[in-house]
Formats: structure tokens, C-alpha cells, sequence
């Protein structure tokens, strides 16, 4: 595997999750009107420390308007920096699976991803004291 000589543009990303969703069972897309999009920008966790940056990837929004996910290009571009393609296409299928795991936890009333989530992030906060 080598190393990108250069990030890939939006589009390119843009064209990985695509191919990535097509490999997602149609059943997993139900209820999901607002659909999978992907933002420019970064995204930086409200309680990220100073050091050791914590960036949201992805995340799956529930309103009254409907259900969407969202992934944030940017964050992939500062985090993922000096990867190869083919792991940064690994890193944009975990990130959407992870997504897609709140969405049918959240079609069942379930939230086991968002108590582990929150313990994660309970981690990272003892970990990283600034």
C-alpha cells in the first residue's frame, strides 16, 4: 500500500461512499429520507482537548424533518492526512457503517452504540487531561 501523494478531492471521496453505500442492503436505507451527505468541512468534537484533536467523521442526525447522515470530508482530510487510498476507503466504510448502526438502533428504540460511544468518549476525556 502507498502512501497518497495527495488527498483525494471531494468528488473522489464523494465517489468512495457511493460505491461504499452500494454495497449496503436496501433495507438498512429505510426511513433514512435525508440520506447519506458529505460536508466540505471539519468538524471538531465540542469537548476535544487542545492536544490529541477529537474529530467527528461522521454523524447521524434524527429531527422532525427526517433522518440523515452526515460525514464530514474535511475531518477525514486533516485526520487521515498520510494513509493510502485503499485504508482511507476502509476508514470512510467504518465510518459509515458506524452511522448506519445509529440509524437502525434508532429505528428499534435501541441506543447500545450511543452508550458506547459515550463511554468512549468518557476515555478519551481521562485520558487526554489538559
Amino acid at each position: 500500500m502507498m502512501i497518497m501523494s495527495e488527498f483525494p478531492s471531494i468528488d473522489e471521496v464523494h465517489d468512495m461512499l457511493d460505491e461504499i453505500a452500494e454495497e449496503i442492503p436496501k433495507d438498512f436505507f429505510r426511513e433514512l429520507n435525508q440520506g447519506i451527505l458529505l460536508l466540505p468541512q471539519h468538524k471538531i468534537h465540542p469537548e476535544s482537548r487542545a492536544r490529541d484533536k477529537l474529530y467527528i467523521m461522521g454523524e447521524y442526525h434524527k429531527n422532525i424533518t427526517g433522518r440523515q447522515i452526515i460525514i464530514y470530508y474535511g475531518s477525514f482530510k486533516r485526520f487521515y492526512q498520510e494513509i493510502s487510498k485503499e485504508r482511507l476507503y476502509q476508514k470512510l466504510k467504518d465510518t459509515l457503517l458506524h452511522e448506519f448502526t445509529h440509524h437502525l438502533e434508532s429505528l428499534a428504540g435501541e441506543k447500545g452504540l450511543e452508550i458506547k460511544d459515550a463511554r468512549d468518549l468518557y476515555k478519551y476525556k481521562n485520558r487526554h487531561k489538559d
